[in-house]
């Protein structure tokens, strides 16, 4: 067979290609659902309101907390959450500063997305060409000095496995409003078990997202991956394949918990400002 010489490297226009394939939705879809998440998540966090329902103040409702908003570390002046850790805001605190107990919390998880490997892969596609697509012309405003992640800023992902540890504690304490979800107070201020479609949805997120964050490139590492012989580990390598099997779906999981934390949030809101009723079961 006859084969004619394909020279290397192929020079492109930007999103010049011979692909016939429908290769541009993946990067359209990444750009409105990453870049839809990123502008809902943002205007939640500076909101400071409508975060919880279920206070003190309103009994028989069971107690819901957004998830961009846990832990609540402070609860703005005004508003008794009933999940403040340290109560209402300090006076030390600034009055020209803006203050949203989400913007206290919403950097870690967003660290730890923001710096996983599956996501770099698809945003450095779908928001910067990098490249748009596999055989796709990329941008030619990189130069020769474009070394990837080996140079300020992009060397800053690095730090991917110590967001980790922050996911996972994360994970616990979103486990924890779940429990506290199936509460509700009574009139006298005491606390009675009840379930109700919220409960759900607060006891399905953190199911979501520990999924997508177990099954982590970092976690495969840290429970086997770094070693040479997987048999010899004290479970055998169990562990390794429990985390393998959940990096294999990694990126249908880190869709599925990317739209579950966002639902969430805006269930306990449109409940909070009582567009929706959190309807009761138990």
């Amino acid at each position: 067979m006859t084969r004619s010489p394909i020279p290397l490297p192929q020079v492109r226009g930007f999103l010049q290609t011979q692909r016939t394939d429908y290769w541009w939705v993946t990067p359209i879809l990444v750009v409105l659902g990453l870049g839809g998440f990123i502008v809902y998540s943002t205007w939640a966090a500076f909101q400071g309101c409508n975060y919880f329902i279920g206070g003190v103040d309103q009994p028989g409702v069971q107690r819901l907390l957004s998830p961009f908003y846990s832990p609540v570390i402070w609860d703005p002046h005004g508003i008794h959450s009933g999940h403040a850790w340290l109560g209402e805001l300090p006076a030390w605190w600034p009055a020209w500063m803006i203050f949203s107990p989400a913007l206290l919390i919403l950097p870690f998880p967003g660290g730890f997305r923001f710096t996983c490997y599956y996501y770099r892969g698809a945003y450095y596609k779908a928001f910067w060409g990098d490249p748009v697509s596999c055989a796709v012309g990329e941008p030619g405003f990189r130069g020769d000095n474009y070394r990837g992640e080996q140079k300020f800023p992009l060397i800053m992902q690095n730090i991917h496995r110590y967001f980790l540890y922050a996911a996972v504690v994360f994970i616990g304490l979103l486990a924890w409003d779940a429990i506290a979800s199936l509460q509700h107070y009574n009139a006298d201020g005491t606390r009675s078990f009840g379930l109700s479609v919220g409960s759900l949805v607060l006891i399905m997120n953190p199911i979501f997202l520990g999924m997508y964050t177990f099954g982590c490139h970092c976690m495969r590492h840290f429970v086997g991956g770094k070693n040479d012989c997987l048999s010899c580990s004290m479970d055998g390598g169990n562990a390794y394949r429990k985390v393998t099997w959940l990096n294999q779906r990694h990126m249908l999981f880190a869709w599925i918990s990317l739209f579950g934390v966002a639902f969430t949030d805006i269930y306990v809101r449109l409940c909070a400002n009582g567009t929706w009723t959190d309807w009761r079961i138990l």
